[in-house]
This record gives C-alpha cells, sequence and structure tokens, in this order.
C-alpha cells in the first residue's frame, strides 16, 4: 500500500509540475533541492508514473555511491509498501536486486557507464536522473556527458534530470543545453553555529594522516554535545580509519555508537537510516552523510571539518586518498543535518577566523584524480582525448597525458589513443585499467581465482589491522569474518566470474606469496622497488620508499608497493602495502621500462660514462664506458654548463669585459648585438662554443676554452656590425690628458672613472651607443669625489665645492678656479712646471 501521507510530506512535491512541464517541453532540466526534500525519492515514482499520475515510465537513476543507492531504493519501495527488487531495483558492483516488474530502478554511476558502453541507446528507457550532481565525481560528469551524446545522436526521446542538492545549477544548465533550473525548497529548522577549535593547536593533516590530538578533541566535543543538546548526534569524519578511532574514545557514553561509511556493513546502514528506536544514538559518518543519506533523529552536527579526496601525483605514480579541509559548501551541508527535523545545533571543531579562508566548493574530482579509467571510458566511447565531450571542466592535459601512457603500456589503448580489444575487455571488467591488466595477465600466471583474489585487495585497501604485506592480508581476509573479509569474499566472486569459469579450485603452481607479488607488480609496474637498506627502497618510477620500522618486509630484496602515499614535507613515499618479490618477478611484471645503452651524465662535477641495464630507476647492472658516444659526451658537458654555471669556462678579465660590452649593446641596440645571458649562450652552445665543445672529453677540458675568443664567434660580422665593437663599445676611452681610461659596463649605464685633473678642458660627457657614460671623478689619490652623467654642469656648480674641500688636502695638485683655462694632466703642478721648462 503507497504511503501516501510520507509522500505528501515531501517539500519536492511542490516542484514537481514545473519539472514535468520542463522535461514534456525540453526534455532537460535541473532540479535543485535541499537535502530531505524528497527530491531522490519522490521524483523518481512521480516520473515514472507510480504515484498515481501519468503513464507508467522506466527511469534510471544514478547515485554517486553504493549506499546512496541502496538506501534509496530501499526508501521508494517502502513508500509503496513494497521490498526491493519489485517495481523499485538497486544494481550496485556485485550486488543486483530488481525483477521483472522493475520501473524504477537505482543504480551507481559506475553502473550507469558501464551500461552505456554496452548499450548508449538505452533501450527501454525513459528518463534519467543523475543525483548529487554538485558533488562533481568524475563517473557522474561522465555519465552526463555520455547522455547528452545519446540525446544529440540516436535518442531525442531520452529525458536527462540533473539533481542537486544546492542552488549553484548554472553550470549544470549551461551544459545541458540552457536547461530550464527547477527549484524546491526545503523545510528547514534554525541551526545554531557553536564553534570548537581544540585547545592547543594541531598539526594539519596530510596524506591519509589526521593528528591523534585532533581526533581526541573530536570526541570530547561528541561527548560535550550529548551532555549540552538532546537529540541524536552525527559526527562527519574523513574516512573508516578516524571513524573506528573515535568510536574506540566513545565507549561507556550513554548512547548508541554507530558507524556509517562505504564499507559499513548493510544491516548497520540500514539501522541508522531506520531511526532510533528509543535511545540516543551517535552516528559517526563520512561524506556519505552529508547529501546522499537522511538520518532520522539528529538534532546536532560535530564536524572535524575534514574530508578525503584523490589526489594524484603523476611524476611518482603515486595516487590515493588524501585528507584535506573540508570546503565551505560541504560546512553548511553537514550543518544543515541538524536542522531537518527541528532546531539544532552544530559544533565546528575548527576557529571561525579559519572558516573564511575555506575553498568555496569541493575541488571536482576530474581536475584532481588518476584519469586513467577516465581516459579508457572516453576512448571505448569514440573520443579517445574527451575533446567532444560535453564536460563541466576539460580534463587537464598533464593528467590526461598521463592516463593514456598507462593505457598504451598496459595494451588497452594503440600508438593513436583508440582503443584495442583488450581495451574493451578491460572497460568492462568493473576495475581500474591497471587492476584489470593484473586480473587478466595475472590469471594467466597464477590462476583466475589467484589472480581475482589479490585484484580484490588491491581494489579496496584492507584494514590496517592486516598489516602492510600483502600476502598475509591475503590469508587473514580468506579467514576472516569482518565485515571486510565479506566484501572481499563477494569482490572474489564477481572477479572469477568475469574471467569465466575461475573455479576456487583454479590456478596453476608456485606459492600465493609469489602470486601476491607477481599481480601486484602487474597492477603497479612502475613501483617494484629494489632494497636500498634499512627498510628503504627506490621504485622504478624513481620515487624513494621506506618501510615502518615494525614492518617484517624490510629485509626484502625486492618489494611490489600496492599501496604508498608521500607526505608533502617528506622526500621518500611511506609504503602501506606491498609484496615481497625478487628480481625475475620485477623483470617479468616490468619488462617494458627495462632499457640498456650507454649513458653519459654530468654526475657529482664531472662527466660519468657508464653501461646501464636498468628497470626504470632502478639500475640492475653498471659498467665504465672507455670510449662513448662522443655526442652523448657533448650532452653531458652541456649539462655540466647549466648545472654549474659558465664558469667552468676559462674566463680573463677582458673577456668578462667583452660579455658586458656585448650585454650593453643587445640592451641598448638590440639585434643584431647578441644575448649574451647565461640561458640565451646555453641554448645556442652550438653557435659559439664550437669546435672545442665537442673535442671536450671532461671537466678540465671546459676550462681551457677561452671563452672571450668563443664570445666573438657571435659579434654580427655578416651585417658588418662585428667591426664597429670598438666603436659602439670601446673598452677605453682617451681623455685630455691623454690617458686611455677603461670603461666598465656592467651597471645601467657605462662608468668611466678617472681622476678630476684629466679631465680639464673636457666640456661633455663622453657617450657611448648614444648614452652618456656615468662620470666617477677621482681625486689624486683615487677615490671617489664626485659622480656625474653632465660634465658641463659639474664645472658650472660642483667643481667649486670639490675644489674647496681638496685643494688643501692636495695642495701638489693644480685646482685652478677655472679648469678650462688649464691643461689636463695626470701629474703634480711642480712636474708640470719642470715639463713645462
Amino acid at each position: 500500500m503507497i504511503r501516501t501521507e510520507a509522500l505528501d510530506r515531501l517539500p519536492v512535491r511542490t516542484a514537481v509540475p514545473a519539472l514535468r512541464r520542463a522535461l514534456d517541453d525540453r526534455g532537460v532540466a535541473v532540479l535543485c533541492a535541499p537535502p530531505g526534500t524528497g527530491k531522490t525519492t519522490l521524483v523518481p515514482l512521480v516520473l515514472a508514473g507510480l504515484t498515481g499520475e501519468g503513464p507508467v515510465r522506466r527511469i534510471v537513476v544514478a547515485e554517486p555511491r553504493r549506499i546512496a543507492a541502496r538506501a534509496a531504493a530501499r526508501r521508494m519501495a517502502w513508500l509503496l509498501g513494497e521490498q526491493p527488487g519489485g517495481r523499485i531495483g538497486f544494481t550496485v558492483r556485485g550486488e543486483r536486486v530488481v525483477g521483472r516488474d522493475t520501473v524504477v530502478e537505482v543504480v551507481t554511476t559506475g553502473v550507469l557507464l558501464q551500461r552505456l558502453q554496452r548499450d548508449q541507446e538505452l533501450a527501454g528507457v525513459d528518463a534519467v536522473i543523475i543525483d548529487e550532481c554538485h558533488e562533481r565525481h568524475l563517473d557522474a560528469d561522465t555519465v552526463a556527458a555520455f547522455l547528452l551524446d545519446v540525446r544529440e545522436a540516436i535518442r531525442p526521446d531520452l529525458r536527462l534530470v540533473a539533481a542537486s542538492a544546492t542552488t549553484d545549477a548554472e553550470g549544470w544548465a549551461r551544459l545541458l543545453g540552457d536547461a530550464p533550473v527547477i527549484e524546491a525548497q526545503g523545510v528547514s529548522h534554525p541551526v545554531e553555529v557553536l564553534w570548537a577549535p581544540p585547545a592547543r593547536p594541531v598539526k594539519p593533516p596530510h596524506g591519509m594522516r589526521v593528528d591523534p590530538a585532533l581526533l581526541t578533541h573530536v570526541a570530547a566535543t561528541v561527548r560535550r554535545a550529548l551532555g549540552e543538546r538532546e537529540g541524536d548526534v552525527l559526527c562527519f569524519l574523513p574516512g573508516v580509519g578516524e571513524i573506528g578511532r573515535v568510536a574506540g574514545q566513545l565507549a561507556g557514553v550513554d548512547a548508541e555508537v554507530l558507524q556509517v561509511h562505504g564499507r559499513a556493513p548493510a544491516a548497520v546502514q540500514d539501522a541508522v537510516l531506520a531511526g532510533s528506536s528509543g535511545g540516543r544514538r551517535v552516528v559517526l559518518a563520512t561524506s556519505v552523510a552529508e547529501s546522499s543519506l537522511t538520518v532520522p533523529g539528529v538534532r546536532v552536527v560535530v564536524d572535524s571539518g575534514l574530508a578525503r579526496e584523490p589526489r594524484t601525483d603523476h611524476a611518482r605514480g603515486l595516487s590515493a586518498l588524501t585528507t584535506v579541509r573540508a570546503s565551505q559548501a560541504a560546512g553548511r551541508q553537514r550543518a544543515g543535518r541538524a536542522g531537518r527535523e527541528a532546531p539544532g545545533a552544530v559544533y565546528r571543531c575548527w576557529d571561525q577566523a579559519e572558516d573564511g579562508r575555506l575553498a568555496r566548493f569541493p575541488s571536482p574530482e576530474i581536475k584532481v584524480a588518476d584519469l586513467a579509467a577516465f581516459a579508457l571510458q572516453a576512448a571505448c566511447w569514440g573520443d579517445p582525448d574527451a575533446s567532444s565531450l560535453a564536460l563541466l571542466d576539460p580534463p587537464p592535459a598533464g593528467a590526461m597525458g598521463a592516463a593514456r601512457e598507462v593505457l598504451e603500456a598496459i595494451g588497452a589503448v594503440d600508438g593513436g589513443g583508440r582503443v584495442t580489444e583488450r581495451g574493451v575487455r578491460m572497460s568492462r571488467l568493473g576495475l581500474h585499467p591497471r587492476l584489470a591488466r593484473a586480473l587478466l595477465d595475472g590469471a594467466r600466471e597464477v590462476g583466475a581465482r589467484r589472480a581475482a583474489e589479490v585484484v580484490a585487495l588491491l581494489s579496496e585497501e584492507p584494514p590496517r589491522e592486516y598489516g602492510d604485506d600483502l600476502a598475509v592480508a591475503l590469508r587473514t581476509a580468506r579467514r576472516g569474518q569482518d565485515g571486510y573479509a565479506a566484501r572481499w569474499k563477494q569482490e572474489v566472486r564477481r572477479l572469477s566470474s568475469s574471467l569465466g569459469g575461475g573455479s576456487p579450485g583454479t590456478g596453476k603452481g608456485g606459492s600465493d606469496d609469489a602470486a601476491v607479488g607477481l599481480v601486484a607488480a602487474l597492477a603497479f609496474p612502475e613501483r617494484v622497488a629494489r632494497a636500498r637498506g634499512d627498510g628503504a627502497f627506490l621504485m622504478a618510477s624513481g620515487t624513494g620508499a621506506e618501510l615502518r620500522d615494525s614492518s617484517r618486509l624490510r629485509s626484502a630484496p625486492w618489494l611490489a608497493v600496492a599501496v604508498a602515499d608521500r607526505p608533502s614535507h617528506a622526500a621518500s613515499a611511506r609504503v602501506r602495502l606491498a609484496a615481497v618479490i625478487d628480481e625475475s618477478t620485477a623483470l617479468l611484471a616490468s619488462g617494458h621500462l627495462r632499457v640498456r645503452g650507454e649513458e653519459v651524465r654530468w654526475v657529482d662535477g664531472e662527466v660519468v660514462a657508464r653501461a646501464v641495464d636498468r628497470l626504470g630507476a632502478v639500475e640492475l647492472a653498471v659498467r665504465p664506458l672507455k670510449q662513448p658516444d662522443p655526442e652523448l659526451v657533448r650532452g653531458a658537458l652541456v649539462e655540466g654548463l647549466r648545472r654549474e654555471g659558465l664558469g667552468l669556462l676559462r674566463w680573463t678579465r677582458d673577456s668578462e669585459q667583452l660579455r658586458l660590452r656585448l650585454a650593453f649593446l643587445h640592451r641598448v641596440l638590440g639585434a643584431p648585438w647578441p644575448d649574451v645571458s647565461d640561458d640565451a649562450l646555453l641554448a645556442e652552445t652550438g653557435a659559439w662554443l664550437e669546435p672545442e665543445l665537442s673535442r671536450a672529453r671532461r671537466r678540465s677540458d671546459l676550462g681551457r676554452i677561452d671563452a672571450g675568443q668563443a664570445l666573438r664567434r657571435l659579434l654580427p660580422w655578416a651585417t658588418g656590425e662585428g667591426a664597429r665593437l670598438d666603436e659602439l663599445a670601446p673598452e677605453r676611452i682617451e681623455v685630455p690628458s691623454g690617458s686611455r681610461i677603461r670603461v666598465e659596463y656592467g651597471g645601467e649605464q657605462p662608468v668611466l672613472a678617472v681622476k678630476l685633473q684629466e679631465l680639464f678642458g673636457m666640456g661633455e660627457t663622453p657617450r657611448v651607443a648614444g648614452v652618456p657614460v656615468l662620470v666617477h671623478l677621482l681625486s689624486p689619490a683615487g677615490r671617489p669625489a664626485a659622480v656625474t652623467a653632465d660634465l658641463a654642469s659639474f664645472w658650472q656648480e660642483g667643481y667649486r665645492a670639490v675644489r674647496a674641500e681638496l685643494r688643501g688636502r692636495y695642495p701638489k695638485h693644480p685646482w685652478p678656479e677655472d679648469p678650462a683655462t688649464v691643461p689636463a694632466t695626470r701629474f703634480t703642478s711642480a712636474r708640470l712646471k719642470r715639463q713645462g721648462s
């Protein structure tokens, strides 16, 4: 029996007529409705015609998470007075509860992607609702792009609704072709905000690590909330590990402590969503409870202020979830949970001053995640570079390039980025392409069943208590009775079945330890690592890796690293899960990274020439080269010049002065006078350092190259300008005394430093390439007396003051009242008289 009263109470009902009109007129719409208004439950029922309004249509609802898909299906079935599997069904990875009467099917976005790849037409489906699209999960963005393609090319009648829990819907409306935006008002109660920062500073999160002091403070804040407020408490934490630790610290509270996350058993999820049976509850949840689920009875929210987002270090081949500060939008969503049914309160475990510095929205997953799976989906769709897909944010070029390299290496795409037959099979396994490669190739080597077991371990990281040894984790999962082991066994059955005929007994010879190591290495070939001693390893990617002091893997000669993260301040990655392998296994799994050849490099200030057999960055064998390729030697010498500078060449004072003169002319006159900056000279070594550079073999040979002679090759001889160097930028200028004074070109203006008496009779300032020199007038002892760029003004205005100050100190030198009437001289007055007589 339909629960009409419950349906009528859902606030989104007022928006349904406008939504119907939008879909009838345009076929697309954006529905904005706050959490708890019924957009996930009432709207699909109405559009499907299951509430007695309109014809029966088949509706697919796409949810970002398995827990949300199950919960939505159960809630809709309850509203109809049914159980899932009737008119309401759901499909998530490894679980399908549908029947022949199913009209509304709730699926994860990942499942819908697989379905679209197999059946682009979505035969029999009348409308698709993409729920929680504001969360910007990559699968949801991809599903939307594919569905828009389908509407444009083959199914213009397919209706599409993007449903969002926020009012920030402009981008989605544009993406759907200026689709109408339908807004439903929620029934929300006031929520009091209480700022509850820790008493002492805590360390910021990095990688997967959260300061235990913050978790202790969160637990204390939950206890405080229980004492100060009525109703159930919903506490947001970043991940399963943090939920477990806070749950442990809440032992003894006068409330039932429940844990909600994607890995929680279905019975626990059902209990949380069913509401309290009488006593108070503390629900510890990840961000899954922000908008995808409604938790009845909550009056208080305790927000740790943390969330988990995917991050990929493409340079090191590391990708993992990382702990970040939750965005302002997430904070609003979380706080709103406290005001769903009555006035409530939110305790925010950070300072109010920090709030304004938080990001406004979470990062779109397409901007930060590993894109290998997305790139494979796009290739299977026929758009390898995703350039034609309608996406809110384009995929970063660097991340797509790295993804295509991975796909090509595992044989999923060809050199042109087009999907191969093997790639199509990989895409249908419901795995990351790396794990799909490990499953397919591993099954040949170790048997389908054992390959499936290891890949199931890699697809959902085991609990920390399973340890960091992948082989031990496998044995623990086999005999385990916990929730993880149950999910692992279900995934093993699914993967074995996907390989076709993989029975529990299927397998080849060899130990479990060897099988685990090989499959892990096949999944992450650039993470095979050789020991460097004392628990340190070097991965083929070039990244260092370190094990915990207590790890039993520290004595292994080689590892296949399955899970690692690299804190921002650390030089090496921390290994969280790995398997022992030997060199032959490393070579089998990572053979495409093996390179044999001559390496001539600049190392520690000298040219080092070696014949190297390497696996990525790991050197397998090395021997010195007696006669290395001259071109490689030249490249190493140029690298030395780049690292240590052009000072490796022989620079005399004249050659340094020549470089300054050329730099001055380039700055003042431009072409054809050459740029002689370090960057320009290093970019054009062939134009000025040859043939000497090609003859050089070692550092000392560089020191014998005359830099000044080499620089003269850059003068513009072809235009005739080179011959004017001494005219335009003379090395010396002759002054009235007859002396030839060196011009210094290192500053903004050329400088002429000369004794004042040697300039008697010079009325105008000398010029160099049209630029007046800066004259440093010196005393008879060579000390600075005055600086001028205008000699005429100096003689009229500055000379008297200098004369008055210095004539008593240097009485033997001429200090005439009118310097224009006395010949310039380098000598004393007495010597001038002797010369005159």
